[in-house]
C-alpha cells in the first residue's frame, strides 16, 4: 500500500460540512490499506480575519507576532479534522508545525524551511493513525513560532512528502486539476493528464492560480510526484511529474497562461551609454519593484535608447515616480507609461524540439488584428503584450491555433 501526503486549502475546510466531507475522503484512503499524512490550511476568511484584528490594534505589527496570530487558524483546523475523524472510527491525530517538527529559518511570515523531523509522524503511522498537520507554519531553532508565507500549506505537504519519501503529494483544491487554460476564459480548455515541473514553474510564474511556484520548485528538487485533484469530485487530477515524456509522445503547447495584472513603463531617448540600464531599474529595484519583461530599443543616430519594461500593475504609479526621479537625475529622457496591458503565454516543453512556434503564434495574433507590444522568449515559453482588451481573444484563438481545444462530448 502506498504512502500519500494530502493537503487540503482553505476551501476545502471551510466549514464544518466541509471537514467532515475531507475526512470522508481522508478516511477512504486510509481503509483501502493506505498511509495517510494530511495538511491543512486555516478555514477559508480565517486568515484575513486575524490578520484584520491585528491591524485593528497597528497597522504595522512586529512580524514574530502576527506569526503567532496567524498561525492559530490551522490549529482550529487540525484539532476540528482529528476530532472528525476520530468520531468516524479512523484513529488520528493533530500537530502544530512546530511539534512535528519542521524547523525553519527565523525570518518571520516568510520563512524557509531547513529540516523535517519524521520521526513522530512516521511513529503514528505505524500505530494506524491518520497524521494531521497545520501547514504554513514551523518554528526556528529558538522554537519561535514562524510562517511560511504565501502558498505556505502547499510548500508544507511537499515538504513532508519529500522528507517521508511518499508515494505522491495530492494537493486538493477547487479544481479538478491544471488545465489547458482557465476554463472560464476558455470553455474549451481541457484538463491535463500529466505536466512537467518545468512547465508547471512557468504557468505557474505567468498567472496559473492553481499551484504557489515555491512548491512546485520544491517537488522539482526533491522529485516528488505532485498531484492537482478536486476537494468536491472524484477523478483523476493532473499528475505534475519531474520529467518530460518521449519527445515523440510530447504535445508541442502544454498551456496558455495570461495575466491582466500588467503596466508597461518607458523612458525614451535615455542617453545609449554603458550603465544606462543599471541606472534606470536599480533605482526601481531600490523600490521593491519587480521587473518583468525589458525591451531596449537604440535609435537610429546610436546616442539616444528607448528603454521599456514590464511591473505589476498595482506597483504603476510607485515606478513611475521613481522614473521621473531617474530622468531628472540623468538629465534627459522622457517617460510614458501604459496600465491597460495583458500578457498572454505559451508554454511547452515541445517547444525544445520543434521550429516555428513563434511565429505562428504571431499569425495567429496578426489574424485577428491584435498587435503585439513586447515579446519575451524563454527554451519553454513564449510571452507577447497584448492590449488588455484583446486578452481574451488571443487565448481563445491561440487554444484553438495549436489544438488544445477539448474533443466535442
Amino acid at each position: 500500500m502506498a504512502l500519500y501526503v494530502q493537503k487540503f486549502g482553505g476551501t476545502s475546510v471551510g466549514s464544518i460540512e466541509r471537514i467532515k466531507a475531507v475526512a470522508e475522503k481522508v478516511k477512504g484512503y486510509r481503509d483501502e490499506g493506505h498511509d495517510v499524512v494530511v495538511v491543512v490550511s486555516a478555514m477559508s476568511g480565517e486568515t484575513n480575519r486575524l490578520i484584520a484584528l491585528a491591524n485593528e490594534i497597528n497597522d504595522d505589527p512586529t512580524p514574530r507576532e502576527m506569526d503567532m496570530l496567524v498561525s492559530t487558524g490551522e490549529q482550529v483546523t487540525i484539532a476540528l479534522l482529528s476530532m472528525t475523524l476520530n468520531h468516524m472510527g479512523c484513529p488520528a491525530i493533530s500537530y502544530t508545525g512546530s511539534q512535528v517538527s519542521i524547523v525553519t529559518d527565523s525570518s518571520h511570515t516568510k520563512a524557509r524551511i531547513k529540516k523535517i523531523d519524521d520521526d513522530k509522524i512516521r511513529n503514528d503511522l505505524n500505530l494506524g493513525r491518520v497524521v494531521v498537520v497545520a501547514g504554513f507554519q514551523g518554528a526556528d531553532e529558538e522554537g519561535n513560532i514562524t510562517t511560511l508565507g504565501r502558498g505556505g500549506s502547499d510548500t508544507t505537504g511537499v515538504a513532508l512528502a519529500a522528507a517521508l519519501k511518499a508515494d505522491e503529494c495530492q494537493i486538493f483544491t477547487d479544481v479538478d486539476g491544471v488545465y489547458t487554460t482557465d476554463p472560464r476564459v476558455c470553455s474549451k480548455a481541457k484538463r491535463l493528464e500529466t505536466v512537467t515541473v518545468e512547465e508547471m514553474l512557468e504557468l505557474a510564474s505567468l498567472g496559473s492560480k492553481v499551484l504557489q511556484i515555491r512548491s512546485v520548485e520544491f517537488a522539482g528538487k526533491y522529485n516528488v510526484p505532485l498531484r492537482v485533484l478536486s476537494s468536491f469530485q472524484d477523478g483523476p487530477g493532473t499528475l505534475i511529474v519531474a520529467e518530460e515524456v518521449d519527445a515523440m509522445e510530447e504535445p508541442l503547447i502544454s498551456g496558455i497562461a495570461f495575466t491582466a495584472n500588467e503596466a508597461k513603463l518607458t523612458v525614451l531617448n535615455a542617453p545609449d551609454m554603458p550603465g544606462v540600464a543599471s541606472r534606470i531599474l536599480g533605482p526601481v529595484g531600490d523600490a521593491n519593484i519587480e521587473v518583468d519583461m525589458i525591451v531596449q530599443n537604440v535609435a537610429p543616430d546610436g546616442k539616444t535608447t528607448d528603454f521599456t519594461f514590464t511591473v505589476a500593475r498595482g506597483d504603476y504609479k510607485k515606478a513611475m515616480g521613481v522614473l521621473e526621479g531617474v530622468v531628472e537625475e540623468m538629465g534627459s529622457g522622457e517617460i510614458s507609461g501604459d496600465n491597460g496591458i495583458a500578457k498572454v503565454s505559451l508554454v511547452g516543453v515541445g517547444m525544445r524540439s520543434h521550429a516555428g512556434v513563434a511565429s505562428k503564434m504571431f499569425k495567429v495574433l496578426s489574424d485577428e488584428g491584435i498587435n503585439i507590444r513586447m515579446v519575451s522568449t524563454s527554451e519553454i515559453k513564449i510571452s507577447v503584450v497584448i492590449d488588455e482588451k484583446f486578452m481574451e481573444l488571443a487565448v481563445r484563438a491561440l487554444h484553438t491555433a495549436f489544438g488544445l481545444d477539448k474533443e466535442e462530448d
